[in-house]
């Protein structure tokens, strides 16, 4: 570490930033093989949130000793050996279960601390980590899961994601940031890494140089979700490709050195851009970087939100690649393992992780592509899913989550089905659910966000509830949808959503999309249609 802890004399730092004077997150590596050795009875209950800088967090009851596993995947691109070492690991010790996150990582369950230094041996052999998946560090960084092979990208951003996410890893230099830290590293031209949400993105730009277009990056800072969510803002600069490292050194360090630790919920980048601003924030980078050059031209096009469903071609001729729906982001081991042996078999063996929980299998020679397509296992994770089940995300929920206060990934995954069955729309509808205000499920950028809490029934019981949200896009930019008034019961969530989908329907123009309805219609008119509908379906199970 040499850096000077600039904060450490903060009399007013929160019980998290005292502890981590004491010790850095990163040195929990360095524990966790005695741990191992003598069990989850020898972990001091005061280190368990130290387990969030090597990618665990204790599952839901923490008592029970089973933990939560994040593994990275920069720009989610997985090799045949990383898949089927990450398969294994789901088998032999996370009862199969495999999810893909909404930032391109796999999640494991169900693990207990004897396994854990195998589980990171395993990882290590194929090169990969969980260091940082959680923790106030550096995340998993998002990228373009076509990197190096997406006719519409700029240009091939793996090298320059790689480069910057080793960095990072187990640097303790960075490794005690305020909060979270979250970047992306793409230049698909239809944001497939959802810019707008993340602390810190590069994003495609050129600009003529010396009477030269330039292909590089405009800069996003500031984005983020959670109960007070922002949108990135474009700092006036533009970047080339060679600077992007030192330019995400520069900002990381501002967060670090600068922001704020007072209070953990006002702790995130984009706290200090909103007080500092574009202009600010610039200047300060530049007494890192020097100079930086003036924006160029944003060549970004409309906002695709990660979905690739479908054949495509690549930009290697003669290849392509093919894009899955896994219904909410959730695999069992054995059908990882299928999928490897046939990305091996027909391709070059990668998979590639979306921000939308599904996968992608490249590098597949074009005549082969129906013919891979006949193997059983894609009934289910399919190209042409049905239009709710191949729009739904959902976070892990109240299953595995401490903070989640309602079940969601097995709810999302009925209520997408069902209605699937019930109403036919000539264009998708995306449907987010979140289990809490954390919103790993990214309720707010959803056409429909459905954010659970708990609620009170006239007999004055608890139980699961939903809050509706309507209306968003990271189009133009961006825009958090907005919540509509009252709480809807858990069991009664589905025919809700069936009757406020068909007015939908009765009442949308050809071919227009739900953000623009509800942009047309505006929130009085929806409220006051969810809750003629509510009263219907509350007047029929009553």
């Amino acid at each position: 570490m040499s850096y000077e802890k600039k904060w450490a004399g903060n009399e007013k730092l929160n019980k998290t930033e005292k502890k981590k004077l004491e010790k850095d997150g990163l040195e929990i590596f360095n524990d966790i093989p005695n741990y191992a050795k003598y069990g989850f009875s020898s972990i001091p209950k005061e280190e368990w949130d130290s387990f969030k800088w090597a990618g665990l967090y204790l599952q839901r009851p923490k008592e029970d000793g089973f933990f939560m596993m994040r593994v990275n995947v920069p720009s989610g691109i997985l090799t045949h050996e990383q898949a089927e070492v990450l398969a294994g690991i789901s088998k032999d010790y996370g009862r199969g279960v495999f999810d893909i996150t909404t930032r391109q990582a796999i999640q494991f369950h169900w693990l207990e601390i004897e396994q854990i230094p195998d589980i990171f041996n395993r990882l290590h052999s194929v090169g990969l980590s969980s260091a940082g998946a959680c923790g106030d560090i550096t995340r998993n960084i998002v990228g373009n899961p076509l990197a190096g092979i997406d006719p519409n990208e700029l240009f091939d951003t793996s090298p320059i994601v790689k480069e910057v996410f080793d960095f990072f890893q187990h640097n303790e230099d960075f490794s005690n940031l305020p909060r979270k830290y979250k970047m992306s590293i793409s230049t698909n031209l239809h944001n497939a890494a959802n810019a707008e949400i993340n602390c810190v993105s590069f994003t495609p730009a050129v600009k003529v140089i010396e009477g030269e277009e330039t292909k590089g990056f405009h800069i996003k800072i500031g984005g983020g979700l959670s109960a007070r969510p922002y949108l990135a803002e474009t700092i006036d600069a533009f970047v080339l490709p060679a600077q992007v490292r030192n330019i995400s050194v520069a900002i990381t360090t501002i967060f670090r050195d600068y922001g704020y630790r007072e209070k953990r919920h006002l702790a995130r980048l984009k706290f200090l851009m909103a007080d500092w601003g574009a202009e600010r924030f610039k200047e300060k980078i530049e007494e890192y970087t020097g100079p930086l050059l003036a924006k160029g031209i944003d060549v970004s096009k409309a906002w695709n939100a990660g979905y690739f469903y479908g054949v495509h071609p690549q930009k290697q001729a003669g290849l392509s690649y093919v894009g899955f729906n896994v219904p909410v982001g959730r695999l069992a081991a054995d059908e990882v393992l299928e999928l490897a042996r046939i990305s091996k078999e027909y391709g070059n063996g990668e998979i590639r992780t979306c921000n939308s929980q599904n996968l992608i299998i490249p590098n597949i020679p074009s005549e082969k592509a129906e013919k891979m397509l006949e193997e059983k296992i894609f009934e289910r994770i399919t190209v042409r899913p049905r239009s709710f089940i191949g729009y739904s995300v959902s976070c892990t929920g109240i299953e595995y989550c401490n903070l989640a206060l309602v079940e969601t990934k097995e709810r999302m995954r009925r209520i997408a089905e069902y209605l699937d069955e019930e109403v036919l729309l000539d264009v998708p509808v995306r449907l987010h659910m979140v289990g809490c205000p954390n919103s790993c499920g990214q309720r707010q950028i959803a056409d429909i966000g459905l954010q659970g809490i708990k609620m009170k029934t006239k007999d004055k019981k608890m139980v699961e509830a939903f809050e509706i949200y309507v209306g968003g896009t990271l189009n133009n930019g961006g825009k958090f949808n907005e919540k509509l008034k009252g709480k809807i019961e858990g069991s009664l969530l589905a025919p809700v959503l069936k009757g406020f989908l068909t007015y939908f329907k009765e009442n949308k123009h050809l071919e227009e999309t739900f953000f623009e309805f509800v942009e047309r219609m505006g929130l009085e008119a929806l409220q006051e249609q969810l809750d003629e509908i509510s009263a219907k379906v509350n007047e029929r199970v009553s």
